[in-house]
Formats: C-alpha cells, sequence, structure tokens
C-alpha cells in the first residue's frame, strides 16, 4: 500500500476530477489520504470554474472573430486619478490561441501576480501598444480628455490596424467601430490583459520615479493620494511631476 506521502506526489499529476487513480482514492479509509483527495477535488474544481470563466471571458472577441474581424484591440488606462505622474493606456490584440487563465480584471489580481503575466502577456499577445499622456497635458486638456488622446495613441502604437475595438468605460474619437462597456476588464479578455499591461507599465513607471523624487511614496502609491504622499507634499513642495489642477496639490504651490 502507498504511504500517503507517495500519494501526494502521485497526486501532482492528476487533473481530472474522473481520474481512475483518483476515484481509487475514494476508497482509502485513511484519514490523510481522504484530506489529500478532498484537496484536490477542490484543485481541480478551482481550476474548471477559472477555464469557464476565462472562455466567457472570449464571448465578445469570439462573436466578432466568427463575423471575420480577426484584428480585435482591448482598450483600458489606469492613473486617472492620481495627484501625480501619466495618465497610462494600452491596447492589446489576442487571437483563438491566448491561454493564460489568469488574466482578469487587474483589480482582482495581487501585485505579484499581475508582474508574472505581464511579461506572458506581452510575449502571446498578437500586438500590444502603449499610450501616455503627461500630467501636463493633463493639466492643459483636462483627464477625460487625455486619456481618450492616450488610447488613441496606444491604438496608432500598434503594428496592426484594428477591425473593432472593446473599450472600457471611455468614448474614444476615433473612426474605427468599437464596443464600449463599463467593467470591460470583467467582460473581455482583450481588456482585460489591457488593464494588466497598462497598469504593470506605469506603475513600474512610478517607481522609477521615486527614485527621482523620494519622500511622497510613489513606490507604494504610484501618484495616489495617500497619507505619505500628501506629508510629503506638505514637507517638499510639489515635483515636477504632479498634477497641478488636481486638488489638494494646488494648496501646496509655491
Amino acid at each position: 500500500m502507498a504511504t500517503i506521502k507517495e500519494i501526494k506526489a502521485d497526486l501532482v499529476a492528476v487533473t481530472d476530477a474522473n481520474d481512475p487513480y483518483l476515484l481509487e482514492l475514494l476508497g482509502d479509509e485513511r484519514a490523510g489520504v481522504k484530506a489529500l483527495v478532498k484537496r484536490k477535488q477542490k484543485q481541480i474544481n478551482d481550476h474548471q470554474v477559472k477555464v469557464a470563466d476565462f472562455k466567457q471571458r472570449f464571448a465578445l472577441e469570439r462573436e466578432l472573430w466568427n463575423h471575420g474581424k480577426k484584428w480585435v484591440a482591448g482598450i483600458d488606462e489606469v492613473g486617472r486619478g492620481c495627484l501625480a505622474g501619466p495618465v497610462v493606456t494600452a491596447a492589446v490584440v489576442l487571437d483563438e490561441s491566448f491561454d493564460l487563465i489568469s488574466v482578469n480584471d487587474s483589480k482582482k489580481l495581487s501585485a505579484e501576480v499581475r508582474e508574472e503575466l505581464y511579461p506572458q502577456i506581452l510575449k502571446e499577445a498578437l500586438s500590444v501598444g502603449i499610450g501616455i499622456y503627461s500630467n501636463e497635458e493633463i493639466d492643459q486638456i483636462g483627464i477625460l480628455n487625455a486619456t481618450k488622446q492616450a488610447m488613441k495613441m496606444a491604438i496608432a502604437n500598434l503594428n496592426v490596424v484594428p477591425q473593432h475595438l472593446l473599450v472600457d468605460a471611455v468614448q474614444i474619437p476615433i473612426d474605427i467601430p468599437k464596443s464600449v462597456m463599463f467593467k470591460g476588464d470583467s467582460k473581455s479578455n482583450s481588456i482585460a490583459a489591457a488593464s494588466i499591461v497598462a497598469k504593470e507599465y506605469r506603475d513600474h513607471l512610478m517607481h522609477s520615479y521615486n527614485d527621482l523624487y523620494p519622500g511622497y511614496g510613489f513606490d507604494q502609491n504610484v501618484g495616489y493620494g495617500t497619507k505619505q504622499h500628501l506629508l510629503g507634499l506638505e514637507s517638499l513642495g510639489v515635483t515636477p511631476i504632479h498634477r497641478r489642477t488636481f486638488e489638494p496639490v494646488p494648496n501646496f504651490l509655491k
């Protein structure tokens, strides 16, 4: 009879709830084996749910692909509500071979998972474009217009011309058919991938700014108005990357 340690090692390779080996273990009365079986069944079920959700998030893309729209770009942004730094957008084009099932709304993922997925998305995507509008440009034209222009920039930076856009919440002034939706990063893998790319790109940028402008906590708050950030503004003043039209930044201008 196999030891519990041996069974634990053998179960690593089991991925199907109907695997004969797993079914055979159901008859093992040892408490340790029962615990291993229960844990493996939960792992398999959780994975199946994750796969089903991932497939559902390809429904919008699949419908467009089936109608001959090969180049479908998901568009998202990050940094609209920050007090410092640019707004960053990403456009991502995927195809049916894309298989990173952990891709989801970036806000639902840990920093570690996003960091792991970022290079994988860049590798597996058919095309990725980045758009950036600086804090100065945001102050000049407003955050909504800056976001729209940054999205147009991201689309222009793709190495393909998209036939349809899936956009999270923003009406981009561009002559390409598009579907605009709220919470799009939970409805479309393309938008979800764009949300991760934009988030990671901007986070890396803000971490580098932390070296240039220490004392504001940019490596932690990435420009959002946390207590540490506001204390930095109070004691150190406004940096060149701060948005001077965003409250309460004007209060700290000297």
